[in-house]
């Protein structure tokens, strides 16, 4: 059963899944995060997704993660986002072997995955332009408010998100939608609070970005 609890480092978060007992698939919704993985004895990078990012579901292969909130993991990693955009890429990939081997062998002796990235501190204008993104901002007022100019402002979220900020902003406002909906709001309500043109828009939206329906997504059919 997938766990998951708040981590040391500000905004990420620390999920497990047990070893599969079988073959299949897992759909990984985008959320605007990337992360690091730790499985089968290996470190791999989960880049930012734009839509739905499938896997394979190896059968004895479980998972630690190590979540990052929107925009920190790149700094850590020395990579621009954008490279590593609906891709999984092992660590030594980006790192060198040899350190990566040495992170490993850590993990194996039980120490905690946070432990990679203890000396994290988040950039307070990168967390300013994703709370200004997540919150609706427009690109040209977004940009203001942080005293950058447009093109700037685009190239800094391509480089620490992966994707423009208009991009960011339809798969939060989307995540949003989709907590308030399993929640129980009706969709024509969710539509409504979350600024799409009305419940149609916001059922494209979700099959868009996730690739399945906004009903089988939230359990229900939304019309109570």
């Amino acid at each position: 059963m997938y766990r998951e609890r708040p981590s040391a480092i500000p905004g990420a978060v620390v999920w497990q899944t047990p070893p599969a007992s079988g073959e299949g698939e897992r759909r990984i919704l985008p959320d605007g995060c990337m992360d690091l993985l730790w499985t089968s004895g290996r470190l791999v990078v989960a880049g930012p997704d734009s839509v739905a990012y499938v896997t394979r579901v190896i059968p004895g292969a479980g998972y630690t993660g190590l979540r990052f909130a929107p925009g920190d993991l790149p700094e850590l990693l020395g990579v621009a986002a954008c490279e590593l955009r609906d891709r999984r890429v092992p660590l030594d990939e980006i790192w060198s072997p040899r350190r990566v081997r040495a992170l490993e062998n850590r993990l194996f002796r039980g120490a905690p995955i946070e432990a990679l990235a203890a000396g994290l501190r988040p950039d307070p204008m990168v967390r300013a332009a994703a709370g200004l993104i997540g919150e609706g901002r427009g690109v040209a007022a977004a940009a203001g408010l942080l005293d950058l100019g447009e093109r700037r402002f685009h190239r800094l979220c391509l480089r620490v998100f992966g994707y423009g900020p208009k991009t960011l902003g339809r798969i939060l406002r989307m995540n949003r939608a989709l907590e308030k909906a399993r929640k129980g709001e009706t969709f024509a309500r969710v539509a409504h609070e979350e600024g799409y043109a009305d419940q149609a828009h916001l059922a494209r939206e979700v099959r868009a970005l996730t690739g399945v329906t906004l009903t089988d997504l939230a359990g229900r059919t939304g019309r109570r």
